[in-house]
């Protein structure tokens, strides 16, 4: 019987703390050799002498960065049999006065970089007639609330481009997952009140000042899953023969499923006293 050879995992967004992180650590304890990835190899310092780990400096936002990657990737080991798109960034503020270039930064990150690395890699794994392609989405995207609204459509313009892929790329033995994440636990909190941090003043919305800090950290609450549940379930349904095309886990996915179907008058009054707008 031939041994099958262990599953190539590229992975983006592995900086220590995040999911991707735990994704890696994850797929490296299912027998897969994994790619991490992240914008600076200090940040997955780690992981570097553990022999299932081949790490890269990977900027999503740059054609000579994700050429290069594939390169050393397909070099090394000839294929990419998982492409796992976890890099995002937050963004947190009214939308009537979040800056322009920073929404163009949340889309450029959450949307555009996985289509790139998506396009890079899918000749590749269509040659030969067999891939997955994971796109990391986020529950929010079920019920979308104030005071992360640059975020919430990136994610939800990430979940249309899946289904769309999925539909597109299954003549080509490619299978093309959803991730949606509940609230998982991670550093995205802090990372989303930094960037808060650096816009300029609020005005119109200034009364609101302390419930958009908390919606900043809203996804890591007391009862958050715990990063390594998360990716532990996420891997196993990766992994499968025939992986599911949209899985969800996490605190406050069942919740958030439930939100999407309820007329917009309920959502809404819901969501408002949730995040105190």
């Amino acid at each position: 019987m031939d041994v099958q050879p262990q599953p190539v995992v590229l992975i983006t967004g592995c900086s220590q703390g995040g999911i991707g992180h735990a994704l890696a650590r994850a797929f490296a304890a299912s027998r897969c050799t994994v790619v991490a990835t992240s914008r600076s190899r200090s940040s997955m310092a780690d992981l570097d002498q553990d022999p299932r780990f081949f790490l890269q400096e990977l900027d999503v936002l740059s054609d000579d960065s994700i050429n290069r990657t594939l390169n050393n990737v397909l070099n090394k080991y000839g294929r990419i049999d998982v492409l796992v798109n976890n890099a995002g960034v937050q963004c947190v503020g009214p939308l009537a006065e979040v800056p322009l270039p920073a929404i163009h930064h949340t889309f450029d990150t959450n949307v555009f970089g996985p289509l790139k690395l998506i396009q890079a890699c899918v000749p590749h794994m269509a040659a030969r007639k067999q891939g997955k392609i994971v796109n990391i989405g986020s529950v929010t995207a079920m019920a979308p609330g104030p005071w992360s609204g640059a975020y919430t459509s990136s994610k939800a313009a990430l979940h249309a481009l899946t289904d769309t892929l999925r539909l597109e790329l299954s003549h080509f033995g490619i299978d093309v997952v959803t991730v949606v994440p509940g609230a998982i636990k991670s550093n995205i909190g802090h990372s989303a009140a930094a960037s808060y941090d650096r816009m300029p003043e609020r005005n119109l919305f200034k009364p609101f000042e302390a419930a958009i800090r908390e919606r900043a950290y809203f996804s890591q609450k007391s009862k958050s899953t715990p990063t390594d549940e998360f990716a532990k379930q996420t891997v196993a349904a990766i992994l499968r023969k025939k992986p599911p095309a949209w899985f969800s886990h996490g605190h406050h996915s069942f919740v958030m499923t439930i939100m999407y179907h309820l007329p917009l008058f309920v959502r809404d009054f819901i969501l408002r006293k949730a995040m105190k707008c």
